[in-house]
């Protein structure tokens, strides 16, 4: 069985509150009593993509398990890179893979610089291919990146979300073995599907985007502050057959607000 954990928009900023739901995800993470075959968070790791804000998420997401990042529409590349990945400053996209036991999880980068809506350059997308490519046809892979890229019906992050995915689509077309698409962005958890593959939306950990139909005034895009972080558990049974759990992380040192 294989067990990965999924969390994103972690938002860190320097403040005790991200900080704290960050931190509270992370030793709940580190106190199960099992060994995960990785921890994903698929973006958004600063909030404004500071070299203070790095220095303090590398502290916050340090864990027992194997860690991947990806960069989200808060992130800066070159900030990025060293603070986090202990690499030089360069502007090109950030991909990383994790080949894992009977596992991939390649991690793209989707964050366009200098905008909010994501697209996955040609750079990535041949990356991606190679990576498909050179991983055994019986074995899985997972594909993560920060933004959606489809609709998820919240006009907000709708408006912001990964275009070009026509590109995407005739990638996988190519190769069955890739199993489910991994993102963030939305501050929700959710489920859907993209090119015949699954599609599974971590929750935001700094705050939970608020449904159109949960509001009767107020702003196009609207967050709970007060509701608890929480993380997905993506399992590869031993069929192969992909399941995903949710869990909200309640801890006492979570801040909220007054």
């Amino acid at each position: 069985m294989i067990v990965i954990a999924h969390l994103s928009d972690v938002h860190v900023d320097t403040t005790r509150r991200p900080a704290d739901r960050t931190r509270a995800v992370m030793a709940y993470l580190d106190d199960l009593p099992y060994d995960l075959d990785a921890v994903l968070v698929s973006g958004d790791i600063a909030d404004r993509g500071l070299a203070e804000e790095y220095d303090e998420a590398r502290a916050l997401l340090s864990s027992r398990h194997p860690l991947v990042v990806c960069p989200g529409n808060h992130d800066e590349r070159g900030a990025f890179r060293e603070g986090l990945l202990g690499r030089r400053a360069e502007p090109g996209p950030v991909n990383q893979v994790l080949r894992g036991a009977g596992f991939v999880l390649a991690v793209c980068d989707s964050s366009v610089p200098g905008k909010d809506e994501g697209l996955l350059e040609e750079e990535t997308l041949t990356w991606l291919e190679g990576v498909l490519r050179e991983t055994p046809a019986d074995t899985p892979v997972l594909v993560a990146f920060h933004h959606p890229p489809v609709e998820l019906h919240i006009p907000y992050v709708d408006g912001i979300r990964q275009f070009g995915e026509e590109r995407l689509a005739e990638l996988v077309a190519r190769h069955p073995h890739l199993t489910a698409f991994l993102c963030g962005h939305a501050h929700t958890a959710a489920a859907t599907t993209f090119a015949g593959r699954p599609l599974l939306v971590a929750p935001g950990v700094v705050s939970t985007t608020l449904l159109p139909w949960e509001r009767q005034n107020g702003p196009a895009h609207f967050v709970h502050l007060d509701e608890p972080p929480a993380v997905a558990f993506h399992v590869i049974g031993e069929d192969g057959r992909l399941t995903t759990h949710y869990r909200v992380v309640i801890d006492r040192g979570v801040q909220r607000p007054a």
